[in-house]
Formats: C-alpha cells, structure tokens, sequence
C-alpha cells in the first residue's frame, strides 16, 4: 500500500498543505507545535474510522473553520483509489472514488498503517484500558469480523449494567448467558491475535535493541483457561456467576473481556517495572513491526509506517538499527523529528525532505 497524495485542508492547525510523498522513506522535521503529527493522524484517518490520538471530531477542525478535508492518492493490489474524508463537529463522511460510505467494512484495508509515537510507549505505564484500546484497535485492523462481535458484546454489557443498577432482574440471567456468548468470541480473538505477535515481536526486538532478551507479550482473561471458543463461554458464564453478588453491590459488571489487561514481558518480567526507557521503547515499536507484519500477511502487501517524533523516541544506536532495517523492506514510511539528522541516517539517499513550520510544508528535495 502506498499513499502517491494527500490534501490537507483546515485540519486542526493546518490550513492548507499537498503532499506528494516519496516513494519509500519521507521526512517531516519542524519544531514542536507546527503540525507534523497532524499530517500523520490525517493519513491515518484515511484507512481507520477513528484516530490515533483521543480526541472529539470538533478537534480535528481548525479553529475559526466549519470543516476538515482530507483527501489521498492511494496504490493498492495494482489499483488507485480517490479517498475522501469531510470532518464536521457533527459527523464524519467518507467517499471512495466519489461514492460515499456508510459502513467500515468498505474502508477496511484500504489504506493500512501502523502509527508508532510517543503515546504508545506510555501506554506501557499508564491502565488496563490503554493498553485494551490499543489491541482492540490492532486486532480490528486486520479483522473487520472484530468490529461486529466487540459492539455486539457492548450492547449486551449494557443492558446487563442497567438491570445491575436497578432493583428489577428480570431477565437477568438471559442477559449474562449473552454477554458470556459475545465475550467469548471476543477473548477467541484478541488471544489468536496476541499469539500470532509473539514470535515476529521477539525477532524484531532482537533486531532493534540489538541484544538477547527474550519478550513476550501476553492476555490471560480472568478466570480464562483455555483458547476454545465454547470453553470459554462456559468459564465466562462460571465467573460471572461468582462475581455477581459484587456485581450487584457496585452496580455493574465487574469482570470480563472490558475489564482485562494484556502484560508486555522482558525475560519474564513486567517491563513498566523492570525495563529500561530505551527497552520500553525498543519493546513498543518491535511490537509496531509485528502488527506491520500480520498486516501484511492479512492484505498482501505492508501497510505505512508511520513514526512520529523519533528524536526523541529513540535513542542513536536504536535509531541506526531500525533504519538499516527498514532499507531492506519495500515499505512506504514517514517520519516526523524536530531535526533533519536524527532519522536519515542510512535512509539518507532515499528520503524525500519537508520542513513544517506553522502548518505549513516546504519540500526540500531528497
């Protein structure tokens, strides 16, 4: 997959800005607060109904304005497609070749990419629920099928919750049998996915941090034993049964699928306590290549690599690894530092060059 344009208009703080990227490697180097992240989250929003970032459709309109446009050039499986995204406070539409879509399933794979920035690497640190926001969102872009079953089990949760709260339980039971039917495809799913990761995670990691630790990545589901769909559904129905006198003290469900956490482990260890800042980083983006590769499996070719603020993300021999890495993959990638330097490196020769600087974008050749 590989973006050949893109159009950016009233977009946060972007005004106006074309770009006609690079073939592969694309530099975006400016100082804080002129808008390279904003590029990166536009070219994201063209393949994914939400952004990378947490935000409400009213931020993503420039101030003073009452839309956003976004429209790419993009190269898929031999063909070209017209992409366009119109963002108002109210609502989002998005046109493929001029027609408009109305379900995610028509964007789906149209345009991948994989986001890797410095909010990732917090989520290491920060709750269960950053980390849950972040496989949900990994598994979904490689499975359209995960979308339906993850609002399926939302919908059930919901009304589980609102008999909880009330003195009525009619129906309560019918209701806790259906979220132990949807939780469970869901688990089926993030665990077939997790498994998938771990060995590219731990081949990557060896690549970039340059050493011989052993990483993994792991989603145990509370009072979750086994990878079978019906298995699961029965030891979801057993813990829900067992927390359902806490359940109905606080009023809601207090275990399942929306509740677990997935452990990011360095030679058996967490490592948001025992790594370093460097193998933090080194363990997210290893993870961001991963998530790379099963795309590419999924689709058939590798979807945009999107590094945002690797001055500071990485430190020079990290930063040396995966560029020399990433000459070897025919891949498209972009790339935002505060300075030219930092991110060339070995890339140098291949890298088409734009400044940022108050919204606005200079090319300053390759």
């Amino acid at each position: 997959m590989r973006l050949s344009s893109l159009v950016v208009a009233d977009f946060r703080n972007v005004s106006a800005v074309t770009l006609t990227p690079g073939r592969n490697f694309n530099l975006l180097y400016g100082k804080n607060g002129q808008g390279k992240t904003n590029l990166l989250e536009a070219m994201y929003l063209l393949g994914s109904p939400r952004s990378f970032r947490t935000v409400r459709l009213p931020e993503l309109v420039r101030h003073g304005s009452k839309i956003a446009q976004i429209r790419g050039t993009v190269h898929s499986l031999g063909m070209e497609s017209q992409v366009r995204l119109l963002i108002e406070a109210g609502g989002r539409k998005v046109e493929i070749d001029g027609k408009g879509v109305h379900k995610a399933s028509e964007l789906h794979g149209k345009l991948n990419s994989v986001i890797f920035s410095p909010d990732d690497t917090g989520m290491i640190k920060r709750g269960p629920e950053a980390r849950r926001r972040y496989l949900d969102r990994a598994v979904y872009m490689g499975d359209i099928g995960y979308l339906h079953c993850w609002h399926g089990y939302q919908r059930v949760l919901k009304q589980r919750n609102h008999l909880l709260k009330g003195s009525e339980r009619n129906g309560l039971d019918i209701w806790t049998e259906q979220l132990a039917d949807s939780g469970a495809e869901v688990i089926e799913r993030r665990l077939k996915y997790v498994e998938s990761l771990n060995g590219k995670l731990q081949t990557y990691y060896g690549t970039i941090a340059g050493g011989d630790e052993i990483v993994r990545l792991t989603y145990q589901p509370e009072g979750v034993t086994t990878t079978e769909r019906q298995q699961i559904r029965d030891e979801l129905l057993q813990l829900f049964e067992r927390q359902l006198r806490s359940d109905e003290r606080y009023g809601t469900t207090t275990s399942g699928p929306h509740r677990d956490d997935i452990l990011f482990l360095l030679n058996g260890r967490q490592i948001k306590t025992y790594g370093s800042q460097g193998e933090q980083k080194s363990f997210i983006l290893s993870l961001k290549m991963a998530e790379m590769d099963n795309l590419h499996q999924t689709f058939g070719e590798p979807p945009l690599l999107l590094l945002d603020d690797m001055s500071s993300e990485l430190d020079a021999g990290r930063n040396h690894n995966l560029m020399e890495f990433l000459t070897t993959r025919d891949i498209q990638v972009f790339i935002t530092t505060t300075e030219r330097s930092p991110a060339l490196l070995v890339a140098a020769p291949d890298c088409a060059v734009f400044h940022i600087e108050d919204g606005n974008l200079t090319f300053e050749g390759n």
